[in-house]
């Protein structure tokens, strides 16, 4: 079990006490006095970022997959061939200076889409400022990553005039990460914390199976294991897992299988879910299982986001490791 001295050791930068204030952190950006937009005439919605902030693109997709409002997600450097005027554009950077997201804003600027970008200053704050696009400056709270309910909460907030979400959605998801948080906040560092438990189990390289509509909570889970505990992590969706992946499984590899499910997921699915674990057991392959709550699809993803980035943070101390530097990432940065 962690305890209280490995973890004042190991997170040095304190990013357990930021993720214990996420509840509350979420609840100050929805209710922030922000301006909102409300563009006409939109035709999509692209949302353009990296890491962290491409997170945020992920989960706006799947909230808004069952509308009749196409939605892309651009995690590099080309916009989608079909963007035009009537085409909405977001860009998020939560450092400002994403050189992949900068050069989407300047595409779209080009394309005379309309646009909105976020972030903390920065070269697309000044990009913005200069060319007169909408910009909402949001701050950094310790890291991207970290920041992430402040940046979702605050884009909601200025996006609502043209979303399909409901005010109620929104405030019961805030409610349930609350909830959740007694349970594994670090102020609770017992055999009770089940994000402790699922890191500590965590002893070889995780791959996560998740069904569509959850899709965001699995990469956010692979992005924050190899951020936060610099390790190694896989996710695939479970259907197409049983086209291909299902094989590797004939040999016993150094992976660990975790599923995330649902309630609501696809009665097909569901089945899949079950035969899957079923064929895990007839293996004697050890495999966890992590489940959404009950409620709206924002609800499900903020508290799938919440649980397991706090089991990446768990990980990196039974790893030995600061969770906060990405000294690979700011070389990578420096060099291109």
């Amino acid at each position: 079990m962690i305890t209280k001295a490995e973890l004042i050791k190991y997170d040095c930068s304190h990013m357990c006490d930021i993720y214990n204030k996420w509840p509350k952190i979420a609840k100050d950006a929805y209710n922030l006095e922000i301006e909102q937009i409300n563009f006409k005439n939109i035709n999509q919605l692209v949302f353009a970022g990296m890491g962290g902030s491409g997170a945020i693109g992920d989960m706006f997709a799947s909230i808004l997959s069952k509308t009749e409002i196409p939605v892309s997600v651009v995690k590099g450097f080309h916009l989608p061939s079909t963007i035009n005027s009537k085409s909405l554009v977001i860009t998020t950077s939560v450092s400002g200076n994403t050189l992949e997201t900068l050069t989407v804003l300047k595409e779209a600027y080009k394309r005379k889409s309309k646009i909105i970008s976020f972030s903390s200053g920065g070269k697309i704050e000044n990009y913005c400022n200069k060319n007169k696009i909408e910009y909402r400056k949001l701050k950094q709270i310790h890291s991207p990553r970290a920041s992430f309910v402040n940046y979702f909460y605050c884009i909601l907030n200025t996006l609502q005039p043209i979303l399909p979400v409901k005010k109620n959605e929104i405030t019961e998801s805030i409610k349930k990460i609350e909830i959740l948080s007694k349970n594994i906040s670090s102020n609770n560092l017992t055999k009770n914390n089940q994000a402790i438990n699922l890191a500590e189990w965590i002893n070889l390289i995780p791959i996560t199976y998740y069904p569509y509509g959850l899709k965001a909570a699995a990469i956010r889970f692979k992005n924050s294991l190899q951020e936060n505990s610099k390790s190694h992590a896989i996710t695939e969706n479970i259907v197409e897992m049983c086209h291909n992946g299902i094989m590797s499984w004939e040999k016993q590899k150094n992976i660990q299988p975790i599923l995330i499910e649902g309630k609501n997921d696809y009665s097909k699915t569901k089945s899949l879910q079950k035969i899957i674990k079923q064929y895990f057991s007839d293996n004697n392959i050890d495999y966890r299982v992590v489940s959404s709550p009950s409620g709206s699809i924002i609800t499900k993803l903020v508290y799938l986001i919440y649980f397991l980035d706090f089991v990446s943070i768990y990980r990196s101390i039974i790893n030995k490791v600061d969770p906060t530097p990405v000294k690979s990432i700011e070389y990578l940065k420096s060099k291109f």
